[in-house]
């Protein structure tokens, strides 16, 4: 049986949704803001805020840390610059751990290398995530592996192949693990999502929790992910969508999130248990609607019924349509009026029929 334990929450196929407010750096190297996004998205009913974590010294070359990066998404004049000024640092981390904590929200981040691996595993976070670019990323993969936390990958930008080696490294270390499909444009294409890879993924790994990292505009995908075994869905999440920095414009707001936390929640429960029957609620309706057999005339006592003398018609409470051929050929006991139900009990043979039944 497929089932991972993250901060105490267990998800696992017959379980609800494990929802992820994808927070990254939308709080705009803000802690205030942070703070703000964490108290909303448990408030929108997600089970996890995620950050990202980045040693920017130790992931980026001195070329790509030194690149001219100047324009109206930017926090600074080079790359390294503007990813500086979007980190934080082991107060901010651990003020928020506290206020997740407070908010009963599970906090944890991505770990981007090394370094930022040990940051977080020093923080004690119940959970990594690894992002796309890191599925062929093995030394990070077994590395992190080794705290024994939950891992939550990505595989955008990943084939099968990719997967597979990802898997092989990991579990040997660790087998709390959970790939998420996931298509790497931001915003992602409809017709690039390939949802169908959830079903792959699990067929493929038969014991390990399979989810959705969903970077379309919409809530409905999240849905339909869920349906197909996906068991953690993670949704980037900002406040505003006109706020400045690139993920906002794809990112839920919390009208929007609240509404996808709704409709997960709803479509466990309006699985069922796949048994079809009749419910409580369903009997007045099923009156209403339904059809009877009733005279179509006025029928004399001795009168052989034919077709012809039987309407269906409603409500159904009386004798079911399914009835109507027991009936043809029968003889009447008594007059009937035109629409009187048409009972076995009017009909020659009722002892008969009365005996049948007990």
């Amino acid at each position: 049986m497929r089932k991972l334990v993250i901060d105490g929450k267990v998800v696992q196929d017959d379980g609800d949704c494990w929802i992820i407010a994808e927070i990254g750096h939308n709080h705009q190297g803000r802690l205030k803001t942070a703070k703000d996004m964490f108290r909303v998205a448990k408030e929108c009913g997600a089970d996890a805020v995620k950050l990202q974590k980045r040693d920017n010294r130790h992931l980026y070359t001195k070329a790509m840390y030194d690149k001219s990066y100047d324009h109206e998404n930017s926090f600074g004049l080079t790359y390294g610059e503007h990813r500086e000024a979007l980190e934080f640092g082991s107060e901010e981390y651990k003020e928020l751990m506290g206020y997740a904590k407070e908010l009963e929200i599970t906090m944890f981040a991505t770990a981007f290398d090394f370094p930022s691996a040990d940051f977080l595993a020093k923080l004690d976070i119940p959970a990594f995530k690894i992002a796309s670019g890191d599925l062929k990323n093995i030394p990070l993969l077994t590395y992190v592996a080794n705290f024994q936390k939950p891992m939550i990958v990505s595989t955008g930008g990943g084939t099968m192949e990719d997967v597979n080696r990802a898997y092989d490294a990991i579990m040997p270390i660790n087998q709390q693990l959970c790939f998420l499909q996931c298509t790497a444009g931001y915003p992602a294409a409809f017709e690039e999502l390939n949802l169908n890879v959830i079903t792959t993924f699990r067929e493929r790994f038969p014991k390990t929790v399979i989810g959705l990292s969903s970077h379309d505009n919409g809530i409905a995908m999240a849905v339909a992910g869920y349906m197909l075994g996906a068991r953690v869905v993670e949704k980037h999440f900002t406040l505003n969508h006109t706020w400045k920095g690139t993920d906002h414009a794809f990112s839920l707001e919390p009208a929007g999130f609240k509404k996808m936390v709704r409709d997960l929640r709803r479509v466990r429960v309006a699985m069922g248990d796949g048994v079809k029957r009749l419910y409580e609620t369903e009997v007045n309706p099923m009156v209403k609607m339904g059809k009877k057999l009733v005279a179509a005339r006025d029928l004399p006592a001795g009168h052989a019924i034919r077709r012809e003398d039987i309407a269906i018609k409603s409500p159904g409470d009386g004798l079911q349509p399914y009835e109507l051929n027991k009936i043809i050929g029968r003889v009447t006991r008594v007059p009937l009026k035109q629409d009187q139900n048409i009972i076995f009990e009017v009909l020659n043979g009722a002892e008969m029929w009365a005996e049948a039944a007990s």
